[in-house]
């Protein structure tokens, strides 16, 4: 009987998982060939940035690249609490959270009239479809064109909230899960245009391990022991096992250029996840207060050793 529900799944989502991979590599090949060219404007009641004042420089830039769930602008998987969050605790910051990991065109899903039918009668198609372009960006045949895309919007987006090239700004890029695929992926065309120290901070993040991080500063691995979903990817891309030392991410590690914390014992998703506002701590605090502090900890950090090293800075 078991076998039999499995084989009437798999038979189900077989159409929609074909129409999906071909619906993400097709945008990609629009982006490719120029038929649509990415809009970097946001509507007129979004802002580029939150958090610190505009009229004077941040401590940093910090670009928050959420997981699968992304689908507009301003959704997070969470509502916006961790980004809030972050904002609350660490107004010296200006904060990003619209970039579209998930879109090389920029464009979120919703507003698009085929995607808002599929939202109202079959909402995983929503799901399927960005999980897809994590592993279109993960292709080696067109990882190289996914990351590129990536790296230019979210390099628009902080020229749109005011980063100069060149300034010497560390610019910080958070991802949630999946949008560690798209945060990795930025770093060679971020640091080309903006020329930014990059710090990169994933929570939970899967992604496949085949980015060059030679320009990054750092990258900070946010995980948990009951992570199973992030798990996953250390088990399914190769780039991520140790045993292939030449691999982007094992370069990385063995550069001293990745450092794990240990967020134990929060989940992935869930009731018990890393942003959960109502699971404890022995101490009292919730899930979400301690990933918060413990981003906010990270950055200020690395700033002040940064402005210890060079005071000019």
């Amino acid at each position: 009987m078991t076998e039999l529900l499995l084989l009437v799944v798999l038979l189900a989502l077989g159409p929609v998982l074909l129409a999906e991979g071909l619906l993400a590599r097709y945008e990609l090949m629009v982006y490719a060939v120029g038929w649509r060219a990415p809009a970097p404007r946001l509507p007129e009641d979004q802002p580029y940035a939150r958090g610190a004042d505009p009229g004077r420089p941040p401590a940093a830039y910090l670009v928050y690249l959420d997981g699968i769930g992304k689908r507009r602008f301003t959704d997070t998987r969470d509502g916006g609490q961790l980004v809030q969050a972050i904002i609350a605790g660490a107004p010296e910051l200006r904060v990003l959270g619209q970039v579209q990991p998930y879109s090389p065109l920029a464009d979120p899903l919703v507003g698009r009239p085929v995607w808002d039918w599929l939202r109202h009668h079959v909402g995983i198609t929503l799901f399927l479809h960005n999980v897809m372009q994590i592993f279109v960006a993960a292709d080696r045949r067109y990882r190289p064109l996914y990351n590129r895309a990536v790296g230019a919007q979210i390099a628009d987006q902080l020229r749109l909230a005011g980063y100069t090239a060149d300034s010497g700004i560390p610019v910080v890029l958070l991802s949630y899960s999946g949008g560690a695929q798209g945060a990795t992926g930025a770093v060679d065309e971020l640091f080309t245009e903006l020329r930014a120290p990059l710090w990169l901070i994933t929570l939970g993040g899967f992604h496949n391990g085949a980015n060059d991080l030679t320009d990054a500063v750092h990258l900070y691995r946010l995980t948990s022991s009951n992570d199973w979903i992030e798990r996953v990817s250390t088990w399914l891309f190769p780039e991520r096992w140790r045993l292939l030392r030449r691999s982007a991410w094992n370069r990385a590690r063995d550069a001293g250029k990745v450092t794990v914390h240990s967020l134990d014992p929060a989940a992935h998703i869930g009731p018990l996840s890393y942003i959960s506002p109502t699971a404890r701590l022995a101490d009292g605090r919730s899930y979400l207060d301690r990933t918060t502090e413990t981003v906010i900890g990270i950055i200020r950090r690395d700033c002040r050793a940064r402005a210890a090293r060079d005071p000019a800075s």
